[in-house]
Formats: C-alpha cells, structure tokens, sequence
C-alpha cells in the first residue's frame, strides 16, 4: 500500500468518525480482505474501498474515490444508486441483491455477484453512509440469500390485515430487489373482502375484473404503468396475462419482443409503454391461496440489462407465495368485518327521536383497527308520561359475535322498558338476561366463543321535574352540560359490567335546567392507548361547551376532536337536550 492509499485510507476513517483503533483493521481490510467492499457518505461520495472490489469489477480504487455509486460501479449502476439511497434514507439493510459484471475480455457471460447494503452509523444513530459487501456467488449461497430475502419479506410484506396496503407492499419491496417494475393487480372480490368465484385454471373463456393495487417503479411516479392504484386493469383475451390465469402457473419472457408479438399488436398502448421504457424481460406470476385465484404479479426489466432467469423466478414465487397468504387474511378480515358491520347497523337506530320531551341526536363510527367492528349501541326509548329513556352500551369483543350479542342486549333492553322499571332494576335484570345468553352459547356445540360482558348506562328523563335517573353498569359516566356552570362529569357509582351476576345496580339523580345537555358515550371517544383517559375527558369536555347550530353539528364537532380519522375501538356518541 503506498502512501496514497494510506492517506486516502486515512481520510475515509476520519470521514466515518471510527477512531483511530480501528484504522489497523481497514487497512487489513483494504488489502487482505476476499470480500469486496466500498463505502458511501451521506452526499454518495464513495469514501472508501478496498482492493477484492477491484479484482470483481475492475474498476480502480482510484476512479471510485469521490464519486457517485452511478461513477463508481458497473452494470446497472443508476438501479443500484436508487438502492444505495433508499438504505441510506429509511435504514433497512438489502441483503443478497444480484450484482452483475459485464463479462471480462475472452469470456462470453457475465459474472454474478451477491451485494448487500448496510446503513453505517454513529453510537446516537446519526447517519454515516451506505457499505456495500460483495461476495462471490455459488449456488449454495443464492440460497442461503433467497432464505434471507424471503425471511426479510416476512417483516415488510403484509404487516396489516388492509388487501390494498399489502399488495403495495409486496410491489415496494420487490423494487428495484427483483425488478424495476412491478405492479399487482387483484380480482375485485378480493378487493371488497368477497369470496372469489375464480379458482385456477377454470374458468377459460371469460377474464375476471382485475383492479390495480400495487404499483412501484425505479422511476418516480411509475410513469410506465397505463392505471394507477385503484383502476380496473384492462387484460387481453389473448395474452400471456390470460395464459397465467388458463394454466395457473408462471410464464417467465426472459427477452421480452415486441415485433412479432400478436398480441402487442393487439394492445398499441401497452406496446408503446414496452419501446418507451425499454423493457426487456417479463415475469408473471398467478397469485393465488388455498387454491383460490387472487390476482396477478407482473416483474419487468428495464434499466437493469440482465434477463429474468429461473433463479429469479424461484425467488419472486416464494414472495409471492408469502403475500398471497396475506392478502387471503386481508381478505377474509374484510369480509368479516363488513358482515359485522353490516350487521350492526341493521340493529341500530337508522334515526333517534325524543319526541316533546328532549331534542336528541347520535353519532356511531366504526373501529378502523385490525380488530374490527365492536359491539357499541344507542338507542331512545319513549316512555309512559311523556318520560325518555336514553342507551349507550358497549359488549366486549370484535366481530360478528359481538354484534349479534348487541342485538340481543339492545332487544332485551326495549323489552323491559315496557316494564316501566327504574335504572337500577332494569340493570339488574338485564344482567341476568345477558348471563343466560352467555350460557345458552357455552351451552351450544357449534358456538363460538361467546363475548365474555358488556358495559352499559340506562338513564331516564322526566320532563315534569326536569331531572334524570340513570344506573351505570361498569360504563363511563356521561357528560352534562349546564347553561350557566359549563360541563361535569358527575361522580355516579359505576356499577359492575353486565354478565358477573355480582351486584344490584343503584341509581342516581341529576338536575336538568332548561337548556341543559346530557352527553352519553362509549369508552372509545374518550380512552386512547397513547393518553390517559382524563385527557380524552377534558377533550371532549370542551367540545361540548362550543356552541353548535343543532345537536347533529355539535356530535360532529365532537367526533372531530378525536385524535385519529381511524380509532382503534367504537365510538358511539348520544346528545339529548331537554325541551
């Protein structure tokens, strides 16, 4: 190593901010080392390599110093900047990326590479630049890094139980990895969470509706692709999209023609998109799960000049093969959920009403989380004397089940305020009547898990004294809104959740002026993983004091206030205002 390179080996430790103890090392590394390695600063500057770097590609350390992954590498070095940078900005290593040098003078292939990319930084996690390691490639290793890219998938593909959002995963991840273009594209019943009718290989003759849901590219804003995320997605009959979906297995054009093609000739504007772009090479894949079709993967190459191969071809199957489960989940999670939700809205209220007695409103918004719809109600109930009673409840659990049990609660609920009981008894009594549900469920041989309570305040209006009774079962006690003293939460006796058996309930009194606000809701618009739920109190204690032309705008400011458009449980919100 001559002085050069000691000073050059010098600067890159200074740059990197390691020490001098390791100085020793990167010379060792710089000269002894079998495994290729260069390093980037965070401005892309190579900053440091080392000679078994020189002897794979053939670039001089000299001609790499200072310049850009695209100056400094061979074969599709802008696809790899691209890379590099995205390391650099989000911080997730790319491990066994291909890595192809153009054939040396007398040989007839090029030879492969496996590169991987790791972000290097400070002890406080301050960014320093991109290290590339290269190894030489045998099959044994593109195996071992097949495992690791597929394993790597495992933490970046399908981390939500949102069809859309996985098959957009499934497209980011495999870009620039496998190709430098990609698109998903899934059949619309996967997409609205419906049961595909389409199994593989059956359905010869006709085309499933296909709608895009992933879409990546090298290029910003994935100028090669005719729809964008969300449009149905025009597939020829005759096409080797169609020859997929006929046979169910992969089709792999390592060179992809555009001459001879009659199919292109058949589709003018995809085959401008192929000459525009230069692509090259194609791979399709089916996706499909327990044996049901769910859409289709196209990989195409363009920058990158190397052709799909069978290596490439096992590896984008074993992708595909893992996000195909995930979309299957997605789906079937979207299903459930709209029958839940669907479900829950035919058993409440499609509109309160509170008669002479108050003016009344509610709000009712779903959870957006993975755990689906809940098992929240409200209801208005009029009374013998011109009295109002006035339901929130919530059943623990998600899902079908607890909406059915919903409905039973809110049926049984109507039925004993025909019994005119006050809160307290009604309460008690509905606790018995929800535990011989839960019985009669446990009791059943084909029953799910039943839900294991429920929470729930019943209070009654009399408009003669302007005053409300009301019981609480384990629920948030509600808000009241005075004209002259702004808003309370009076200190009431909770009471047990429904379904233990343990307790009576007891009642309470309040005083409601003229022109006063009862404001009853469910645990989800006020409690937040991220805030104590005085927080939320406090929250929704000042909404409630700014005026609002009705009652119906005033829950809208309300539902406003929430912390997040998606709530990770049920909201449900009943405003009433004496008369």
């Amino acid at each position: 190593m001559d002085a050069g390179d000691s000073a050059r080996t010098a600067r890159a430790s200074d740059d990197l901010d390691l020490g001098n103890d390791i100085a020793p090392a990167l010379r060792a590394l710089l000269t002894d080392s079998v495994v290729g390695l260069v390093v980037w600063d965070t401005d892309l500057r190579c900053v440091w390599a080392n000679d078994a770097l020189e002897r794979y590609d053939g670039i001089p350390r000299e001609q790499r110093l200072g310049r850009s992954p695209r100056d400094s590498l061979t074969g599709d070095t802008d696809q790899l900047e691209s890379l590099i940078r995205r390391v650099l900005d989000d911080g997730h290593c790319v491990t066994g990326r291909e890595y192809r040098v153009p054939p040396a003078v007398g040989k007839r292939r090029d030879r492969a590479y496996s590169a991987s990319f790791v972000r290097l930084h400070t002890a406080a996690g301050r960014p320093l630049g991109v290290c590339m390691v290269t190894l030489v490639v045998t099959d044994r290793r593109w195996a071992g890094d097949r495992l690791a890219m597929v394993s790597e998938a495992g933490a970046r593909v399908g981390t939500t139980l949102d069809v859309a959002r996985t098959a957009q995963e499934l497209a980011d991840y495999t870009v620039p990895l496998i190709a430098d273009y990609v698109t998903v594209d899934l059949t619309e019943a996967v997409r609205l969470g419906e049961e595909p009718l389409d199994r593989l290989g059956t359905f010869r003759g006709r085309v499933p509706k296909f709608r895009r849901a992933g879409l990546a590219s090298i290029h910003t804003g994935a100028p090669e692709s005719l729809w964008s995320n969300g449009e149905v997605v025009y597939v020829p009959e005759t096409s080797p999209f169609t020859q997929v979906l006929y046979t169910g297995r992969p089709l792999l054009e390592p060179v992809l023609g555009t001459a001879h093609d009659t199919w292109l000739a058949n589709d003018p504007a995809r085959a401008s998109k192929i000459r525009e772009y230069g692509m090259h090479s194609l791979l399709i894949l089916p996706i499909h799960a327990r044996g049901i079709l769910l859409g289709v993967a196209v990989f195409v190459r363009t920058t990158n000049p190397t052709p799909f191969d069978e290596n490439d071809q096992l590896l984008a199957e074993e992708l595909v093969a893992r996000a195909a489960l995930s979309l299957d989940n997605a789906r079937r999670y979207t299903r459930e959920r709209n029958t839940a939700l669907a479900l829950q809205r035919s058993l409440l209220p499609r509109r309160v009403h509170g008669g002479t007695a108050m003016e009344v409103a509610a709000r009712y918004l779903p959870a957006e989380a993975e755990d689906s719809v809940g098992g929240d109600w409200f209801d208005v109930i009029g009374l013998s004397g011109g009295r109002l009673a006035l339901v929130v409840g919530d059943v623990v659990g998600h899902g079908v089940t607890a909406a059915a049990t919903m409905g039973r609660l809110r049926t049984a609920i109507r039925t004993l305020a025909d019994l005119d009981l006050p809160p307290g008894e009604l309460l008690t009594r509905l606790d018995r009547t929800f535990i011989r549900l839960t019985e009669d469920e446990e009791a059943a041989d084909d029953a799910e898990i039943p839900s294991m309570g429920a929470t729930c305040v019943y209070a009654v209006y009399d408009p003669a004294v302007r005053g409300c009774t009301l019981a609480l079962a384990g629920h948030p006690p509600p808000a009241v809104v005075h004209p002259d003293s702004g808003v309370s939460f009076p200190d009431l006796p909770h009471g047990t959740p429904l379904g233990l058996g343990l307790l009576e309930f007891p009642s309470a009194e309040l005083e409601l002026p003229a022109g006063s606000l009862l404001a009853l809701f469910s645990d989800g618009l006020v409690e937040d993983r991220h805030q104590d739920i005085d927080v939320g109190m406090r929250r929704v204690g000042r909404a409630l004091t700014h005026p609002a032309p009705s009652l119906d705008d005033l829950c809208t400011a309300v539902i406003d206030t929430l912390p997040t458009a998606t709530p990770a449980d049920d909201v449900t919100l009943l405003l009433a205002r004496g008369l």
